[in-house]
């Protein structure tokens, strides 16, 4: 059964160009939440994200072995949605590359990034009130 909903108000605010609050746990497992384009991809209840590799959220993700919990969280004024569920870090370049192509759809084509990592978010759990 599909995790991320397929209504048109939830893709649409999916789709809209609105900055995302990521958070991820540090080693002592207390949050760390920063600002970050996220996409998703609905018909694999998944999401996007590219950043540094050498970022704090990357560097979470692989002391947890690659991938570890995550939350998306996106607000339009009183609209908003959650995604809760398991980053993983990918470095192979086709991956970063699918990454890169998803966020560009939805904000802008990323500047150049040599360290860039994308970060493949299973998706287990969606909260929000969206229209």
């Amino acid at each position: 059964m599909p995790v991320l909903p397929t209504t048109d108000a939830f893709l649409d605010f999916w789709r809209s160009r609105h900055l995302c609050t990521v958070t991820t746990l540090r080693r002592d497992g207390t949050p760390h939440v920063v600002p970050m384009g996220v996409v998703i991809d609905p018909e694999n209840d998944v999401a996007w994200a590219i950043t540094s590799g050498a970022s704090v959220k990357a560097q979470n993700l692989l002391a947890a072995n690659g991938n570890g919990p995550i939350a998306v969280c996106c607000v339009d004024g009183r609209h908003w949605s959650t995604l809760e569920g398991t980053a993983t870090v990918l470095v192979h370049p086709a991956a970063v590359a699918e990454a890169e192509q998803r966020y560009a759809e939805r904000y802008k084509v990323p500047r150049e990034n040599p360290e860039r990592v994308a970060l493949r978010i299973e998706v287990t759990r969606v909260l929000g009130n969206v229209r």
